[in-house]
């Protein structure tokens, strides 16, 4: 029974390394006669323990790198990947709000909102801790043998809504530090004054920020679970090493 669930373990963690490293064209002959060698070695079963320990601290690791980059200066606006761009109903009238000599403050209210979502984001560090700690032994397995995002789709499932909620109350102080409401508010008035459009830009300034924050957040997630499957200089500790080693 000990060989068998040894032997799962190392097709789960083989299977890993064969898709995701350049030796996987090597062939299916070479990967099985890795596998047999492992389990003949008996030192590389990895517990049930171990893989889910492993695969915490790869989520940690890798939410606390992602938010370390957006909170940074630029995190978002530096980063055109993640970049909060101006809201569709901003864009409708960005052209005539251009021509009365309004660019300005349009370009400075685009810059504000990816200001405050810099400054929101470490609010998510503890959110995410806290489902790390809850996840199951099942839910690292499907994490372990699943797809290249599978980590942040986990995550996201287990904490967007938590996140938004959070997020609201902080986005709209650090709007308010750093004047993203009353340049809305100003771009508001002087569209509703432009000929053919004379009315409100009617959007939830709150919600639009913070939903496109988290958006933001959880592509770096997603990029630093790649570099951890996929990068072994990514895997700074030797449990990472050891559950994310495939095959090699």
């Amino acid at each position: 029974m000990e060989n068998l669930y040894k032997l799962i373990c190392i097709m789960c963690l083989s299977v890993i390394g064969f898709i995701f490293t350049p030796s996987s064209h090597a062939g299916w002959n070479d990967f099985l006669k890795g596998i047999e060698k492992k389990l003949e070695g008996g030192s590389m079963g990895l517990s049930q323990d171990k893989i889910g320990k492993g695969l915490k601290e790869a989520l940690k690791i890798g939410a606390e790198n992602a938010v370390e980059k957006v909170s940074a200066l630029n995190g978002y606006y530096g980063n055109p990947d993640i970049r909060i761009p101006l809201p569709d109903s901003v864009l409708k009238v960005e052209k005539a709000l251009r021509a009365i000599g309004y660019g300005s403050q349009v370009d400075a209210f685009g810059e504000s909102m990816n200001r405050a979502a810099e400054n929101a984001a470490p609010a998510a560090r503890d959110l995410f801790w806290e489902a790390v700690k809850a996840m199951s032994f099942e839910d690292a397995k499907k994490i372990l043998n699943g797809r290249n995002n599978e980590a942040a789709l986990y995550l996201k499932d287990k904490t967007w809504d938590r996140l938004l909620e959070t997020f609201k109350p902080m986005v709209h102080q650090a709007m308010g530090n750093v004047g993203v409401t009353r340049k809305y508010q100003d771009i508001e008035t002087k569209a509703a004054g432009i000929p053919f459009v004379g009315k409100s830009l009617g959007l939830d300034l709150d919600q639009y920020v913070s939903s496109k924050a988290l958006d933001g957040l959880f592509f770096m997630l997603e990029k630093e679970e790649e570099k951890i499957r996929k990068d072994p200089a990514a895997r700074v500790t030797d449990l990472l090493k050891e559950v994310f080693g495939g095959n090699k």
